[in-house]
């Protein structure tokens, strides 16, 4: 009969599967042209972090995504010339500021994950 030790067993760091899902859908939704609509994920993600996961990691990875996301859509609300939509507004570095943030969020996850 094998037994372990309870202090051998490490337990499991649970990521909210919203948390994950969200981490995905921000950098698919920003290139696939739905900037404006990536802020529900956007906002799931770093909520979902904030609230459910201890690990510090994700959520400065969440924050990051969450800032990265806030700036172009501040400047774009603010221009007075402004596009109709925020993705024929949204410069190409902030496309690939949050791309960047959200693969460091998806990489944060699996970390925490694996801990």
């Amino acid at each position: 009969m094998s037994t372990t030790s309870p202090s051998l067993v490490r337990p499991v760091q649970r990521i909210p599967r919203s948390v994950t899902i969200s981490s995905w859908a921000v950098p698919v939704m920003v290139l696939g042209q739905f900037a404006l609509l990536s802020g529900i994920p956007v906002v799931i993600a770093l909520v979902g972090a904030l609230r459910h996961v201890r690990d510090r990691t994700v959520q400065w990875a969440a924050g990051l995504v969450a800032l990265s996301y806030v700036v172009p859509l501040v400047i774009w609300r603010t221009r007075p010339d402004g596009a109709e939509s925020l993705s024929k507004d949204i410069h190409p570095v902030f496309v690939g500021l949050i791309v960047a943030a959200s693969a460091a969020l998806i990489f944060a996850t699996h970390r925490a994950r694996r801990r």
